[in-house]
């Protein structure tokens, strides 16, 4: 089952289309760190990851990993080695925190762009998490946590996700 992100405010899985979000610059095929815009592609999904203390395991075929207090994926250029990975925080390597405050990582599912062969700088942290209100992302796309239990019901761990 394939993810398909049709323009900046819809996303289909089959019959089913959703309102989403992406980067409050659009959409881009030349994706640099920090310019607020989602990459466009076809790319494979990650693991969901989910906070425990929020959500009950949802329903899906992914592999779930809770999200503890220690992680984060790293967006520092000057760590080319765990760049765009799943870090342990430390302090000195600069990093999306996956334990936020707020709602928006109670769920999320990296999308693998810049993921196999990672070029530094070419943009990290590129995520489908939750959002309450739509406004737009850093470069990520988001749905309303309904929307998101239900995409998470349709899809497989094989699932791909098409950005145009």
């Amino acid at each position: 089952m394939t993810i398909f992100v049709k323009n900046k405010h819809t996303l289909q899985i089959g019959e089913f289309k959703f309102r989403c979000c992406i980067g409050k610059k659009g959409s881009t095929k030349n994706k640099m760190e920090g310019d607020k815009k989602t990459p466009r592609g076809s790319f494979k999904i990650g693991n969901l990851y989910f906070r425990k203390d929020r959500i009950k395991k949802p329903t899906t075929l992914l592999k779930c990993i809770e999200i503890k207090k220690n992680m984060g994926w790293c967006d520092d250029v000057r760590f080319p080695k765990k760049y765009n990975k799943l870090i342990k925080v430390e302090k000195k390597i600069k990093h999306e925190k996956l334990k936020r405050n707020d709602y928006k990582y109670d769920l999320l599912i990296p999308i693998k762009y810049n993921f196999e062969k990672t070029v530094t700088g070419l943009g990290s942290c590129i995520f489908i998490h939750l959002t309450k209100d739509y406004k737009p992302t850093a470069g990520c796309i988001a749905l309303k946590e309904k929307d998101f239990l239900i995409m998470l019901k349709l899809i497989k761990k094989n699932s791909k996700i098409k950005i145009f």
